[in-house]
């Protein structure tokens, strides 16, 4: 018997939780506030939030898991890349820092761990995961494991193209981007400053109002082909989506299953099931300790 630690690397507060690595349940879970993204408290935060949930052990502790934003490096001990943001996160070894094994990944990655240990990936050898929120984010699992890729960069979905004639450049540099097509950072530009969120957006297409009807069924056209395009490159077994936006629930998925049967290859009859995510806000650090090797306690 053992429990596992993860936690969650915010600007804004730290979200760790004890659980049974296991059956994934929640032993014990907490929010620490930082204050301030770009000075250090954050640093101290997941320090105090570790040491909170090592006192609530009642088993040895497995590992550490951190899901931070940010690209890891190749041995997940620390994050490689995180320019403008958590200053002070670029190159920390967070072993060495908290004085025990960690081991850090992509919060995205995190929340596809989640999913795929305990949620709505569990079962499954092949699968995807898209975040729906102010950007999209995204992850890989391929033949049981999550795919990270060369640089840890894999599974950055939301910055595939799906309008490569759009002249709106994303924050990788894409043109026409699912993340631009669908993220809620980008519904002012996309109804001409009428709506200034999804909620406001999706609020408006059940009034039955034409600008928004236009605006969230052209994003959700995009979803549906950014889905049908992924399925051919990987043939998951499962599609999992997550995040903010799927709070549209069936305003979503009813247009969203509509465009897939149109656009989906089926050969043999092959379909691409679609879920909504198991996890909400502690799929982070639910997924940071389903990321711990099994054999390993501290």
């Amino acid at each position: 018997m053992s429990q596992a630690i993860g936690i969650d690397l915010g600007g804004t507060r730290i979200k760790g939780v004890l659980i049974d690595p296991a059956t994934g349940a929640v032993i014990h879970q907490l929010v620490t506030p930082t204050g301030d993204e770009n000075g250090a408290n954050w640093q101290s935060a997941v320090a105090e939030t570790a040491q909170a949930l090592t006192r609530q052990a009642t088993e040895p502790i497995q590992g550490i898991g951190l899901s931070a934003p940010g690209l890891p490096t190749p041995d997940n001990r620390a994050i490689a890349c995180m320019p403008g943001r958590l200053q002070g996160l670029e190159g920390l070894d967070w072993s060495a820092y908290l004085g025990r094994p960690v081991r850090v990944l992509n919060d995205a990655h995190a929340a596809l761990m989640a999913e795929a240990r305990f949620g709505a990936l569990a079962g499954s050898q092949h699968g995807l995961m898209l975040t729906l929120g102010t950007g999209v984010g995204g992850g890989l699992l391929l033949n049981g494991q999550l795919y990270q890729g060369f640089y840890q960069m894999a599974g950055h979905l939301g910055h595939i193209t799906v309008n490569a004639d759009s002249s709106q450049p994303d924050i990788t540099n894409v043109p026409g981007s699912l993340e631009d097509a669908i993220g809620n950072v980008t519904v002012g530009r996309r109804s001409f400053g009428r709506y200034h969120s999804t909620h406001e957006l999706v609020a408006g297409y059940q009034q039955g109002e034409p600008l928004a009807a236009l605006v969230w069924l052209t994003s959700i056209r995009h979803l549906a082909v950014a889905i049908a395009s992924l399925a051919n490159a990987f043939s998951p077994e499962v599609v999992v989506l997550g995040g903010g936006i799927m709070q549209a629930d069936t305003a979503l998925l009813t247009p969203l299953e509509t465009f897939i049967d149109l656009f989906e290859w089926r050969p043999a009859g092959k379909k691409t099931i679609i879920r909504k995510a198991h996890f909400d806000d502690w799929s982070g650090a639910i997924g940071a300790a389903a990321f711990l090797p099994h054999e390993q306690t501290i």
